[in-house]
C-alpha cells in the first residue's frame, strides 16, 4: 500500500496521484509538485489516502511543498501572462498566414516553457511561427494541435440540454462514445440530435449505457422471433425502458398493426441483432 494524494492543475482536468511525503492536506490546498515538465502548482483533489501500489502506473513523485503567498501571487502573474502571449500569438499566426485558430495559452509555473493549443483541419507547417515567438518570449515554445472535444472542453458553453458542457463542468477525462451506443439506446441517428457543440457525439451518451446493455441482453432485438400469447411473430420495435415490444403477428393479415406485448408475455425463438447499415454510416461519418 502507498499513502497518496491526488492533484489536477486544470479547474476540471485529469487527477494525478503524488507522495505527501507524511504531510497531511486536505481537498482545495494549493501545493507546488513535481511533474514531467518540472515544477507545477496545483490543487489537491484527493486528500490524503492509501492505494494498491498496482494502481500506480509509475512510481510516485514527491510533493514539494504547500503553496505560499509568493506561488499563488505567480500563478497569478502567469495567468496574465497567458492572455498578453495570446493575443501576440494570434497576430503572429494571422501574419504567417496559418490556416490553424489558437485556443489557449499556457505557461508552465516555473516558466520553462509556454504552451500554444490550436485547431486546425490538417497538419500546419508552424516552424517559422515558432522561431518568431521564441524570439519574443525568450523561452521554450511548445505549439501543441488539439481536437475540438479538447477545445471544447478548454473553452467551455452551454450544451444543447441547456447545461454548461460536462466535459469541462465534472468530467476529469473523456470517455469513449460511439454511434453503436446511440443505436442501442434507440436514439434517431441524425448528426444534430446526437452530436454536441463540438460537432462529435454527445458525451452523455455514455452515462446510461450499462443500463441498456443490460436490457439489452434480456429484451428481444427488433428482427427477433418470439412466441407471444396470441401466436409467433417477428419484433418490429422494442422499448427498453417499458419493457414492451412490438410484434408482426404471423397469422395476422400484411395491413394489420403490429401488436404491443410485455417482455415477460414472450418467449423468445430467434434474436436480432443491431446493425448499422452503410448509409448511416456515411451519414454520422467523422462523429466519433
Amino acid at each position: 500500500m502507498a499513502e497518496v494524494i491526488g492533484v489536477r492543475f486544470k479547474e476540471v482536468g485529469k487527477v494525478y496521484y503524488f507522495d505527501p511525503l507524511d504531510n497531511k492536506l486536505n481537498t482545495g490546498d494549493m501545493v507546488v509538485v513535481e511533474t514531467a515538465r518540472g515544477l507545477e502548482c496545483g490543487e489537491v483533489a484527493i486528500a490524503n489516502k492509501t492505494v494498491e501500489e498496482e494502481e500506480l502506473a509509475h512510481p510516485l513523485k514527491p510533493l514539494i511543498r504547500v503553496a505560499t503567498e509568493k506561488d499563488l501571487d505567480h500563478l497569478a502573474e502567469n495567468k496574465l501572462k497567458e492572455k498578453q502571449a495570446y493575443g501576440i500569438c494570434e497576430k503572429k499566426i494571422a501574419n504567417h498566414n496559418l490556416k490553424m485558430k489558437l485556443v489557449n495559452v499556457e505557461y508552465t509555473f516555473d516558466n520553462s516553457k509556454i504552451i500554444f493549443y490550436f485547431t486546425a483541419d490538417g497538419r500546419v507547417d508552424f516552424r517559422a511561427l515558432v522561431k518568431d515567438l521564441a524570439s519574443v518570449f525568450r523561452t521554450r515554445i511548445e505549439l501543441r494541435q488539439i481536437g475540438v472535444r479538447d477545445e471544447a472542453k478548454m473553452l467551455g458553453g452551454l450544451g444543447v440540454c441547456g447545461r454548461p458542457f460536462c466535459c469541462c463542468g465534472f468530467m476529469g477525462e473523456f470517455q469513449p462514445v460511439s454511434i453503436k451506443m446511440a443505436k442501442e439506446q434507440g436514439l434517431s441517428l441524425s448528426p444534430v440530435k446526437i452530436s454536441g457543440t463540438c460537432g462529435r457525439l454527445m458525451c452523455c451518451l455514455k452515462y446510461e449505457q450499462d443500463a441498456y446493455t443490460d436490457l439489452l441482453k434480456r429484451t428481444p432485438k427488433v428482427g427477433a422471433i418470439v412466441n407471444t400469447p396470441e401466436g409467433r411473430g417477428l419484433v418490429v420495435e422494442n422499448n427498453l425502458i417499458a419493457r414492451t415490444l412490438k410484434v408482426k403477428l404471423d397469422n395476422t393479415p400484411a395491413d394489420v398493426a403490429p401488436k404491443t406485448f410485455n417482455v415477460k408475455e414472450c418467449k423468445l425463438v430467434k434474436d436480432g441483432y443491431i446493425k448499422i447499415d452503410k448509409k448511416e454510416m456515411e451519414q454520422l461519418n467523422g462523429l466519433e
